[in-house]
Formats: structure tokens, C-alpha cells, sequence
């Protein structure tokens, strides 16, 4: 795109007859049968305003432009002399295993037990020394460099989200940089007759051990890993190497190029031993075949992106929190596909500065794997979200066996810090043993049949993991009091207290209770759904057995029995029930509503002094979902200002100098952009309480918007605008057919429609 203006382009023309339509109270219906024109709303396409612009060069990795397709990632930085590519791949892990947690000792009945004694020094050594080590961790593959001549001066460089592709621009040519969507190579054009010298640079894993730094973010150098030293080899246009890793794992980097006169192209691979025995002649053989067929392979990376950005848009009128989405939204493009593994912390843009990864590059399932995939539901990405399903549903076995081996329970729960594998990796003992991960794991089960209403998925997927999640708590939760209701054995609530000893309570914390609750609830509806009656009776007597939430009238939700949140916390845990569980929505009357309006209230009473970047994103999705349009939009604008790095990257700590919070360090992790993304959603369309609401929490001052094919639950992908601070077109495909609960956006009257697959409806005032 070479135009400063957005490119637009109108829904395919659709031919609307009234015919079998009625009159609805402040509407019109009509039902849409064949093409022709009618009313459209326009998709919004990224343009150039929304992309990333660099008049400096990024003298830093975390600052680089991102490319990624979920398997490989690269960051393009430097100022030309030369050039970076930092490369990655996501199924690159160093995966040896936690001894202690193959041991005698590792019960979780010998936890609670030296709890109970005090013995804080036993419990550190077996369940949080460990994280300290170096391995287990992602790793990183290196980097290439392109010196392009002293003669070649810095202009400045480019992401353009339309089509997923980096430009550097030097005194006198052009750089284009990226990693195909689907295809596991990465490609560069240089628009000149250049032939720049090319550098293959190793991760230092031989190196010499210079830092040996403990703790969770920044857990020293490279070379702690002990691997040999790579094998590098060179021919007349390529380069490459083959790393040996821990245990057998291996991979290799191949890079190839050629000099066509005009051009000068280059490609390529990263290529592990989980895909084949020999790394090294797999990617070389990707990247002379792409090399043959380069521009062909160009145009489909293109129109990978451009379905992408069709499925689906939004159009505000805050230039700040439209660009973030955009952003976010490519960054989910980059990072997730259903044939590579999920998004971890850093997904497939893993550090390149010798260091192993904040937090060891792993999966957080306290948070950041769970907010990390919120868009994809209002967003219509479902099919990329399914990676992160499909991850967790080919790793129960693991998850049954820790389960069993730990808590010596049936059923199924889920180490809350994880390998690539699913393993337990360690770290602070109450919330990496926690007994409800598996729970809020399962509530994406759950979102998927909502927002698909995929029959097979909910027989084969969805119940059979919520049912093994349910299993568990069912066990872990026996009645144990004179009442006959449940509790827990121990409890905690992600990070309060962070790792010390009253981090445990002695009942349950509304954020076990609230996953317990909303679990055994939600698989007795599924279970209904399929006809399992009597499964779905069990399940709703256990929920019976179990405590109501803790609260009182001036804090809101509290954090346990008598124990409200009393400080600034970047983690709201304790909210769990308002959101994303929905256990307790405004719309269920004065009771409800005045909890969920004294938790924010309070909340915001404690300040931000200790949040990180998602706790914005986050507080923006409760706020949408309570109705607050003015403050999620400023939720959204300081995460985006305060806390994003010049790329976009979601850095945790507060760079605004403004005082939003006192963390101001800069660990990368991403969950902060994807949860943004669903909170600007949930202000433009919800259907979490069982009726679609359009426009539910958006400001008075957006008096025109518009959004394209955004999906709700029941499988209803949905198009609207709204013009002079009024709706004045609703647009309804319903995907597989059944009954639309619609709240008129004309009275706020809900509305019935009965739907078949394919149909479309048009609401008009």
C-alpha cells in the first residue's frame, strides 16, 4: 500500500427481500435469500497509520518489528549495519525434567502437611528452587545479519499489518522481510543489484557463563544450558548450522539466497527434531524449493493475510485504541495457528540478548495463557484458537498422570506453569500446584461451543474435558464439615501474598470457589445439552454442596472469608466471578449489581500503584461487561500509551514516566495485547449473558462506529453501524441455524428469531 488513506471495502452485496419479515418494536426485519446490493457495512481494512513506523532504527530486540506464523517468529532491527533478523521457532525447548518432582516427597498431602508444620524451607526446595535452574525453557535460534555497505544510511522501516511485511528503507534500497503465514520459511528482497554480505549468528549456548542471575524473569545466560558448541557450515549461497541441545533434541537453521540482477532474494527455515530425524536437510530442502518458486510464494502469504483481515474489523473513533487493535490483532495473526503450538509468554518472538526468556518463555496458565486467547471468540478466529485446544487436549495424558501422581486423585487437572509437553515446571508453590487450573482451562472448552454451536466439538471436546475437570474437584472437594458443605484443603488466589506462607488459606478463595462453581455449572449444562441427565443431576448437586462467594457491601467480592483486598494488585483473582466467568452480572438484579459496582469501586478505590500492563487490559473487560464505556476507553488508551513499547509489545511495566503503576521494568509477554483486543470487542458486541447486545459499552462521545462479522455465542457473526450516536443498521448471519436472542438496538427490548444455517437478517430503524 503506497496511500496514506485507510483502505476500505464494502461486505459482497446482498439481495434483501421482505419477505416473511416483521415489523419488530422500533425495527424492521427483513430476511436476506440471494445477492444483489442493499445495505453494507464496511470492512475495515489496516492501512498505513496502523502500522508501525520507525524514523530511528530499533537498536534493541524487543523493539524490533515482529513477523511470525505461529511455528516460526523473526524480529527485524538494526540499522542497516547491519541489518537483524532474529529468529525463532516455537517448538524449541529445552525439556529435561524437574527431578524433585518425580520423587517421593512430591504429594500434595506432604505439602499441606509441611504447610501445617511451617516447614517454609522444605517447601521452597522441592517446588520453587527448581524454576531457578536454567532448563527447562524455550530457547531461541539465532539470528541473521545482512551488512549492506557503510555507502547504505538508515531512512526508516515499516510494518505494514495489511500483508504482514517488514520494509527497511537505506539511502538507496529497500529491504522486505517476512515469514510466510503458512509455509515454515521466512523470506527477504533487497530491490537492487546488492549483494550484501550475509551472518548466521549461533544463540551463545557454548559461551562463557557471565551472569548466573536467579528468578523467574531474568534467569541468566544462554550458555547455562551446557551445549556443545553448534556445527556451522558454508557453501557459495547459503549458510547454516546444527545445534545439539538436552536429551536428543536438536535443530538446525539453513539460510539461502540469490542474485537475480535485478533482486536480491533470500530464504529461510528453522527445522527441528519433532518434525524430522534430520533438521538440517529438511530446512535446507525448504528454502531452495521457496527460492524457486519465491514470488508464487509471496502472493499466498498475502492472501492469507487479506482472509485474515476480512473475518473480521471495527471502525472508532479513538485513533489510539483503533490502531491497538489493529496491532494486537496482527499479533494474534503472527503468533497463533492450529497447527503449531500456543502462545506461550513470548510466543514466537523469544529474547535475543544470550539470555534465557522472561519466565523462561514458558506457559503461565495463571493468566496468560487464558487472556492470551480471549479475542479469538468475538473476533471470529476461532480456528486459531483451537492451537491452544488442541495443545491442551493432546497433553491430558500427561495431566492425568501428574494429577494422579500428585494430588493421587482421579480426574483431570493441569500444572499451572507448564513445558511445551504440559509438564510441571515449578515455580511459587501455591499457584503452580493450584487445584482449579484445569478449571478456568476448561472454560475455553466451553467458549469454543458457545461461539461455534459445533455439535461435534461439544461431544468429542468440550464435555469430556470438563467432565475429567469436574472429576477432580468432585474428589478434591469431599464435604468436610458438620454442614455437609465442600471445601478445599488448602486454597490460594493468584499472586496474593505472592509466595509466602498466608498465600494458602485455610477456606476457599472466591477465585477457587468461583472456577469450582462456574465449572460444575457449566458441565451439568452441557451435559443437559447432550441428554445426560443423570451426569448432569450430579453435577449440579455437588454445586449445591458448595459455599457461596464471599462478599460484603462496601468491598464488593472479597479475596476469601473476611479477607478483602486491602492493597493495590496487579492480579484480580478475586473478580474471577464477574470476569470472564459471568457468574454474577449486573443483569441478575439490585443484589448483583450493587456486587459487581462495589468490586470496581473498590478496585479503583486501591489504585493501580501495583498493576502491570494486563491488569488495564483486563479492568477494561470488566468495566465493558458492567456497562462503563468511558472509563474501559480509558483503560485501553493508558495501556496502550503506558505500557506497550514502540512495537506494541505489552512490556508489563509503566514507560510513561506518569506514574500509572510502580513497576517500570520491561519484561515482554503478551497477554496484556491479546486481552486489550477482547476488551475493545466487548464494547462494540457481547452475548455472554445468552442475548446479543450491540454497542453495550461503548462512550457517548463515539457517536459513529461501525464494526464487520464480529461473532457471538450461538454462532451469529454480526455487522454493525452506528451514525450521529444512533444504530442504524444491524447485519445477522446465523452460521449454523437456531434461536437469536437479540436486545432491539432501537428500544433495548429483547427480540426472538428463529434462524436456519446461512440465513441473514437486517435490522433497520
Amino acid at each position: 500500500m503506497n496511500s496514506s488513506r485507510r483502505m476500505t471495502t464494502k461486505v459482497p452485496p446482498l439481495r434483501w427481500f421482505n419477505i416473511g419479515g416483521r415489523f419488530l418494536t422500533g425495527g424492521w426485519i427483513t430476511v436476506c435469500l440471494i445477492n444483489c446490493g442493499q445495505p453494507t457495512v464496511e470492512v475495515n481494512l489496516p492501512g498505513p497509520e496502523d502500522g508501525l513506523h520507525y524514523v530511528s532504527p530499533a537498536e534493541v530486540w524487543d523493539e524490533a518489528l515482529p513477523l511470525g506464523n505461529g511455528i516460526m517468529g523473526a524480529l527485524v532491527w538494526g540499522d542497516g549495519n547491519p541489518l537483524k533478523i532474529s529468529l525463532d521457532r516455537s517448538d524449541l525447548w529445552d525439556l529435561r525434567k524437574v527431578p524433585e518432582f518425580y520423587s517421593e516427597e512430591y504429594t500434595f498431602e506432604l505439602m499441606r502437611q509441611w504447610h501445617l508444620e511451617e516447614k517454609t524451607a522444605d517447601l521452597i526446595r522441592l517446588y520453587e528452587d527448581p524454576y531457578h535452574r536454567p532448563a527447562p525453557t524455550r530457547i531461541p535460534a539465532g539470528r541473521i545479519e545482512l551488512d549492506l555497505g557503510p555507502e547504505q544510511a538508515f531512512t526508516n522501516a515499516d510494518l505494514a499489518l495489511i500483508d504482514a511485511a517488514a520494509t527497511i528503507t537505506l539511502t538507496g534500497l529497500n529491504v522486505q522481510v517476512l515469514v510466510h503465514a503458512e509455509e515454515p520459511v521466512g523470506m527477504i528482497r533487497i530491490d537492487s543489484d546488492t549483494s550484501p554480505s550475509v551472518g548466521l549468528l549461533p544463540p551463545p549456548f557454548a559461551g562463557k557463563v557471565e551472569n548466573r542471575a536467579q528468578g523467574g524473569i531474568g534467569a541468566g545466560d544462554l550458555a547455562q544450558l551446557g551445549y556443545s558448541a553448534p556445527v556451522q557450515t558454508a557453501g557459495d549461497n547459503w549458510k547454516a548450522y546444527y545445534q545439539e541441545g538436552a536429551e536428543g533434541f536438536r535443530f538446525a537453521v539453513f539460510v539461502g539466497w540469490r542474485d537475480d540482477q535485478t533482486d536480491w532474494k533470500a530464504v529461510w527455515s528453522v527445522a527441528s527434531s519433532f518434525e524430522s530425524e534430520d533438521p538440517l536437510t529438511l530446512a535446507k530442502q525448504r528454502v531452495f524449493r521457496t527460492l524457486e518458486v519465491f514470488d508464487d510464494t509471496r502472493i499466498t502469504h498475502s492472501a492469507w493475510w487479506n482472509r485474515y483481515w476480512r473475518s473480521s474489523s471495527v471502525r472508532l473513533p479513538n485513533p489510539v485504541l483503533e490502531r491497538q487493535w489493529f496491532l494486537d490483532q496482527y499479533k494474534f495473526g503472527s503468533a497463533a495457528r492450529r497447527w503449531a503450538p500456543p502462545i506461550s509468554l513470548q510466543a514466537v518472538w523469544t529474547a535475543d540478548d544470550g539470555k534465557l526468556p522472561p519466565w523462561k518463555g514458558d506457559y503461565h496458565h495463571d493468566l496468560n495463557t487464558q487472556l492470551s486467547y480471549w479475542p479469538c471468540y468475538t473476533g471470529n478466529h476461532l480456528d486459531e484458537g483451537l492451537g491452544y485446544l488442541d495443545w491442551l487436549w493432546d497433553t491430558r495424558d500427561t495431566a492425568f498422570d501428574w494429577t494422579e501422581r500428585f494430588f493421587q486423585l482421579p480426574g483431570l487437572n493441569v500444572p499451572m506453569t507448564a513445558d511445551l509437553e504440559g509438564r510441571q515446571i515449578g515455580g511459587w508453590r501455591q499457584y503452580t500446584h493450584s487445584a482449579t487450573t484445569a478449571a478456568w482451562l476448561a472454560q475455553h472448552f466451553y467458549l469454543h461451543w458457545k461461539f461455534s454451536a459445533d455439535r461435534e466439538f461439544l461431544e468429542t471436546r468440550a464435555y469430556p474435558y470438563l467432565k475429567d475437570a469436574s472429576t477432580f474437584l468432585e474428589a478434591f472437594t469431599k464435604p468436610r464439615n458438620a454442614g455437609g458443605l465442600r471445601s478445599f484443603p488448602l486454597s490460594a488466589s493468584p499472586e496474593i501474598n505472592d509466595n509466602r506462607p498466608e498465600a494458602w488459606f485455610s477456606q476457599a478463595t472466591n477465585y477457587d470457589l468461583a472456577l469450582t462453581r462456574w465449572l460444575f455449572q457449566a458441565t451439568s449444562e452441557l451435559g443437559e445439552e447432550l441428554g445426560l441427565t443423570t451426569e448432569a443431576a450430579n453435577w449440579r448437586k455437588i454445586l449445591s454442596e458448595l459455599p457461596q462467594l464471599a462478599s460484603d457491601e462496601e468491598t464488593g467480592l472479597l479475596v476469601a472469608p473476611s479477607y478483602p483486598l486491602d492493597t493495590s494488585h496487579r492480579h484480580f483473582s478475586h473478580l474471577m466471578a464477574i470476569h470472564p466467568l459471568g457468574l454474577i452480572d449486573q443483569s441478575q438484579g439490585p443484589g448483583a449489581e450493587e456486587i459487581v459496582k462495589a468490586s470496581l469501586r473498590h478496585l479503583e478505590a486501591l489504585g493501580s500503584d501495583w498493576w502491570t500492563g494486563y491488569s488495564f487490559s483486563w479492568y477494561a473487560n470488566l468495566l465493558a461487561w458492567a456497562g462503563e464505556g468511558e472509563k474501559a476507553e480509558k483503560a485501553l488508551e493508558t495501556f496502550s500509551t503506558a505500557f506497550t513499547l514502540r512495537n506494541s509489545f505489552h512490556c508489563n511495566g509503566d514507560q510513561s514516566g506518569q506514574g500509572y503503576s510502580r513497576y517500570t521494568y520491561r519484561p515482554f509477554t503478551l497477554e496484556g495485547n491479546f486481552a486489550a483486543a477482547a476488551g475493545t470487542q466487548e464494547m462494540l458486541l457481547q452475548s455472554h449473558r445468552g442475548v446479543v447486545e450491540v454497542f453495550p459499552a461503548v462512550p457517548d462521545s463515539w457517536s459513529d462506529i461501525s464494526f464487520t462479522t464480529l461473532r457471538s455465542q450461538g454462532a451469529f457473526l454480526i455487522s454493525a453501524v452506528r451514525s450521529g450516536g444512533k444504530t442504524t443498521l444491524v447485519n445477522v448471519l446465523s452460521e449454523k441455524g437456531g434461536t437469536l436472542r437479540l436486545a432491539s438496538p432501537f428500544t433495548g427490548k429483547e427480540e426472538t428469531i428463529e434462524t436456519y444455517p446461512g440465513q441473514t437478517i437486517v435490522l433497520m430503524p
